[in-house]
């Protein structure tokens, strides 16, 4: 399960972003669990808005469930940013600037769920995800191109 938060400097949801999450679902690629839309005042502080219109009236029940609890467990040690356990606590508040808004996703990567299931029989367990940076694709880019001059 991914938690996918975008930022939107001026937010027009047409459709098309849910309609792309119908059609990667129809493939079997991914399934959007839910989405919350978000803003954070420059003072910090985060609020919820509300569904666009005609969107289910549940729409990001479940995302403020998780993440509100995620956000109990952060102030378990303000200081230095980990839990009990020395592991890393995500925040929200972490993740989207002061004065903006954003979409926050649970987005199910079914694609994957046999890749973990290999990967936990073989006895492993991811480390870290991340997506790489526009600046960093472009990179990459340039790089594989170097490589194979066909890609161009």
């Amino acid at each position: 399960m991914q938690v996918l938060v975008v930022g939107f400097d001026r937010p027009a949801f047409s459709g098309e972003i849910l309609a792309e999450f119908t059609r990667l679902r129809q493939a079997g690629i991914v399934r959007l669990v839910d989405v919350l839309l978000v803003s954070r005042a420059d003072d910090g502080t985060v609020e919820t808005l509300a569904a666009p219109a005609g969107a289910d009236p549940g729409l990001g029940g479940l995302a403020v469930a998780l993440l509100a609890r995620a956000e109990d467990e952060d102030e378990s040690d303000d200081e230095t940013g980990v839990d009990i356990d020395g592991v890393s606590v995500w925040s929200l508040a972490d993740a989207v600037p002061p004065g903006s808004i954003a979409a926050v996703a649970l987005i199910e990567h079914i694609w994957a769920r046999p890749l973990n299931a290999a990967i936990q029989k073989a006895g492993g367990a991811p480390l870290e995800e991340t997506w790489l940076a526009p600046d960093d694709l472009a990179v990459l880019e340039a790089l594989m191109n170097q490589r194979d001059p066909r890609r161009s």
